[in-house]
């Protein structure tokens, strides 16, 4: 991790140079709208016209936790951090369903959760472990012929979505209150928590969804190593003022 600029900016031209930010990203915020307010941000105090900034690994709007973000030159290797692994811990609901698999879309009850117990949940786990062919949700960004998959669902239609080769390296359960299942899972990229929850409530025969999601790693990056996004516009602004360009 060393290796990387990171948060090491000590003045607007740093970067233009290349910086990679590491956010906490907040819940209801989009991956897109943490990136279109820390661009806008040094653009204003930079005085620049245009910068580029682009993140690593996109987290739905209700995840919460660790997204990288690079800045000027380093966005050339935001495809190198973005085939980086993951780590999440979060929660997944059984006995309901939910169209977008999370609490995007309306919970509809689906089954009765009660009776399940550990050793059924440790069986579908280990199901979901390893090398595993996942369908994407429906409400994602996976494009068919062009179309975006949640832009088709938000209209009521379908597409046909394929499946994708993920790997998933843990599976670990952290806690079991009926109906509220906690987990640990580190898994390769592209890898969809929300399908998980799909799959594994489709096991356990009552249904389920993912209700809480937070990133704790991402490649060797950690939430411990993350700055929320005020802490980090407040930092911009103790930055001295750009020098006024020659005449």
């Amino acid at each position: 991790m060393d290796a990387w600029p990171i948060h090491t900016f000590t003045c607007w031209d740093d970067f233009l140079d290349g910086q990679v930010l590491l956010i906490d990203k907040p819940r209801e915020w989009t991956s897109f709208d943490v990136v279109n307010k820390v661009r806008y941000a040094i653009r204003k105090g930079g005085g620049f016209r245009k910068i580029k900034v682009g993140h690593a690994g996109t987290l739905d709007p209700l995840a919460t936790g660790v997204l990288v973000i690079c800045t000027g030159r380093m966005t050339k290797q935001i495809q190198v951090l973005t085939a980086d692994d993951k780590t999440y811990d979060g929660q997944m609901t059984l006995g309901a369903v939910t169209d977008s698999h999370d609490l995007e879309t309306e919970v509809k009850p689906s089954g009765d959760p009660s009776g399940i117990g550990m050793a059924e949940l440790h069986e579908a786990t280990r199901n979901l472990t390893g090398e595993l062919a996942q369908m994407p949700p429906m409400f994602s960004a996976k494009k068919v012929d062009g179309q975006k998959a949640y832009v088709a669902a938000r209209k009521g239609k379908e597409i046909a979505l394929r499946k994708a080769e993920v790997t998933v390296h843990r599976f670990d359960i952290t806690s079991w209150e009926t109906p509220v299942m906690g987990f640990n899972i580190h898994c390769t990229k592209g890898t969809y928590i929300r399908a998980l929850a799909r799959d594994l409530g489709e096991a356990a025969g009552c249904g389920a969804y993912l209700s809480e999601l937070r990133r704790t790693a991402s490649g060797t990056f950690k939430l411990s190593d993350c700055m929320s996004l005020e802490a980090l516009l407040a930092r911009f602004e103790t930055l001295p003022a750009p020098a006024p360009e020659a005449n």
